[in-house]
C-alpha cells in the first residue's frame, strides 16, 4: 500500500466527478425524451364538441361499494354542453340536469349509441 500513490489517485478520481455527474445527466435527460417520444407517438388526443354523447369515468369513490369487481367503471350518458378549451368540459345529464364540477377529457370517452 502506497499511501502517496492512493492519494494521487483519489485526487484524480475527484477531478472526474464533475464529468462523470455531467455525462450521467445528460444520459438521464435522453433517456427522458426518449420516452415522452415514444408515449406521445401512442397517445390519442380526445376534444369533445358541444352536444356530443360521453362516458365519464367513474373511480373508485364513485363505485358501488356491494357490486365489487363487477362495479362498472364508466358512467353516463352525458351531454357536453360547455368547450373550456384547455381540455376540460361542462356536462349535463340527458334529462339537462346540469353535473356540478368540470370534467378533463381524460376521464371521458365517446358515447356511440
Amino acid at each position: 500500500f502506497n499511501s502517496e500513490q492512493n492519494a494521487q489517485e483519489l485526487a484524480a478520481d475527484l477531478d472526474l466527478v464533475d464529468e462523470l455527474r455531467d455525462e450521467a445527466q445528460i444520459h438521464e435527460e435522453a433517456c427522458k425524451l426518449r420516452a415522452s417520444r415514444r408515449y406521445n407517438t401512442r397517445v390519442r388526443p380526445r376534444s369533445f364538441r358541444v352536444g356530443d354523447l360521453v362516458w365519464r369515468f367513474l373511480g373508485e369513490a364513485r363505485k358501488d361499494t356491494l357490486d365489487g369487481k363487477l362495479a362498472p367503471t364508466w358512467g353516463g350518458p352525458f351531454r357536453v354542453t360547455e368547450d373550456l378549451e384547455n381540455g376540460a368540459y361542462r356536462l349535463e345529464e340527458l334529462s339537462e340536469k346540469p353535473i356540478p364540477r368540470t370534467w378533463n377529457a381524460t376521464h371521458l370517452k365517446f358515447y356511440f349509441s
